[in-house]
């Protein structure tokens, strides 16, 4: 079914490519969120994917990477913005699936935010997709486009980052 509406969108079907985005935007919404930090500017953001992806839906290659393909798109948006304003602030995705406002441990969840905000793009965004998103390594390396080797580099390096400053800051 995927790969007909994929086929459909490519053709300029609307309602196709509509009925296929759908299956993806909370997902979108999810990554946008944590990346930008309100409900706001993450709506952009997916209203942004769904223009650039409907607009280039015929450069991709497989309808089978279709939902690393809309993620990816959805990364570029999400920084671009924070770029444009000069900014990163993620937070907790849990409390956006359980409808909860950000209120326990919101000093530890500050913390974190800051020192995710002193990481590397690549860092920022291999961390994000494994454990805000639950992505498995070849599912990071895949969207971000990297092997699976430096995907693993990344985390590690990123892993090793995040451990040392909360040693520093005594949150462990």
């Amino acid at each position: 079914m995927q790969n007909i509406l994929v086929q459909r969108a490519k053709k300029g079907d609307v309602e196709a490519f509509a009925q296929l985005f759908s299956q993806f935007e909370i997902d979108l919404y999810k990554m946008a969120y944590v990346y930008v930090g309100n409900e706001v500017d993450a709506l952009d953001v997916v209203q942004e994917v769904a223009y650039r992806s409907f607009k280039y839906i015929h450069s991709l290659q497989s309808s089978m990477h279709i939902k690393t393909w809309l993620i990816r798109i959805a990364i570029n948006c999400a920084t671009d913005l924070l770029k444009k304003r000069g900014q990163f602030l993620p937070y907790e995705i849990e409390e956006l699936e359980k409808g909860e406002e950000p209120h326990e441990e919101l000093p530890q969840k500050w913390v974190m935010q800051d020192i995710i905000t002193r990481l590397s793009k690549e860092e920022k965004d291999v961390i994000l997709l494994r454990f805000y998103n639950d992505y498995t390594l070849p599912q990071v390396s895949q969207a971000l486009q990297l092997k699976l080797g430096t995907t693993k580099t990344i985390l590690y390096r990123a892993l090793k980052k995040l451990k040392q400053a909360l040693e520093q800051e005594g949150q462990e």
